[in-house]
């Protein structure tokens, strides 16, 4: 039996695909449009999903409350190391909608 996921998941994407794509695996998701509204909206024992192609510089993670999972582009991965230094999980793209394909991301 699968863990029922927690009722407060946020993500920071604009990419119609991956909304779609978080929204099927995750229906009770909110999404938000910028940083400033995810760090509004997180709290403890929030889960924020960040397309790290919508953060100009992931140390704004830091601020984020919960836990926080970010997925990017394998080519970059400074980034996602910068991601990762920020406290968050950082996954290249394609772990990441494996995860949340199979239920295994949260």
């Amino acid at each position: 039996m699968t863990a029922k996921p927690p009722a407060d998941i946020l993500a920071l994407s604009v990419d119609l695909m991956d909304r779609s794509k978080i929204s099927g695996a995750l229906a009770s998701t909110k999404f938000v449009r910028s940083i400033t509204a995810l760090t509004d909206a997180a709290h403890e024992g929030s889960i924020a999903l960040v397309d790290l192609g919508r953060v100009e510089d992931p140390a704004l993670l830091r601020a984020v409350s919960g836990r926080v999972i970010a997925f990017g582009s394998h080519v970059a991965q400074d980034v996602l190391d910068a991601a990762a230094e920020a406290g968050v999980e950082a996954l290249p793209r394609s772990l990441f909608f494996r995860r949340l394909g199979d239920g295994s991301l949260i």
